[in-house]
């Protein structure tokens, strides 16, 4: 008895899902910043990636697995299946030699992130009321404070901390400093990004070290 054949799935229908993928997040992106979460549909998402509303769902899902992939793709600046963890900017920071280096290395890094996912941050505030866009919040910030207690963790062991500090207070302050928030307000009040950036450096050093 013949073997039934599986699906054939070469490297370019890969690439393309990817591309068709990747054509219907920055559609959702730009829909998203232009009229906010409850604004957006899916049938202009569709119109703008050039692909059939089924496609939408088969690719990506709903709106909120649309808000969250479109979320991903900003932090880490492309659709590649590489953590930020182990990305060149965060290995930089790893390596540094000294606790201001390290530190002016995780403000360039948290300035990056934030200038890309401002746009979108700034939905997830006008709509935080929202359950879909209140759970992808909340989810957010969980990953988010994984990273700042392993940013503090890092520094602790690596360099030392102000004798008054714990390594959980300074992973609450690089939490509450690093807020995509208060990039976004500060920029709201006329700061640029550079000057962000040089606050965020000289604040977290004063703070930790």
């Amino acid at each position: 008895m013949a073997t039934p054949k599986r699906p054939y799935s070469s490297p370019l229908r890969a690439d393309q899902a990817r591309l068709t993928r990747r054509r219907v997040v920055d559609a959702a992106r730009d829909q998203f910043v232009a009229h906010g979460y409850t604004g957006a549909t899916l049938a202009r998402v569709a119109r703008d990636a050039g692909v059939s509303l089924q496609t939408v769902y088969n690719t990506v899902g709903g709106k909120a697995a649309l808000l969250s992939a479109a979320y991903d793709m900003a932090l880490a600046g492309d659709d590649e299946p590489v953590p930020i963890a182990e990305r060149p900017a965060y290995r930089a920071m790893l390596t540094a030699g000294d606790a201001h280096t390290c530190l002016d290395h995780y403000a360039a890094l948290s300035r990056d992130l934030a200038e890309r996912a401002a746009p979108l941050v700034a939905v997830i505030l006008a709509e935080a009321g929202n359950p879909d866009v209140r759970a992808l919040a909340e989810v957010a910030e969980q990953q988010r404070a994984r990273g700042t207690a392993g940013v503090a963790r890092h520094v602790a062991e690596r360099f030392g901390l102000r004798p008054d500090l714990t390594a959980a207070e300074a992973a609450d302050i690089l939490w509450a400093l690093t807020a995509p928030e208060t990039a976004v307000r500060l920029l709201g009040r006329g700061w640029t990004w550079d000057r962000y950036q040089s606050w965020l450096a000289d604040t977290m050093v004063r703070a930790l070290v």
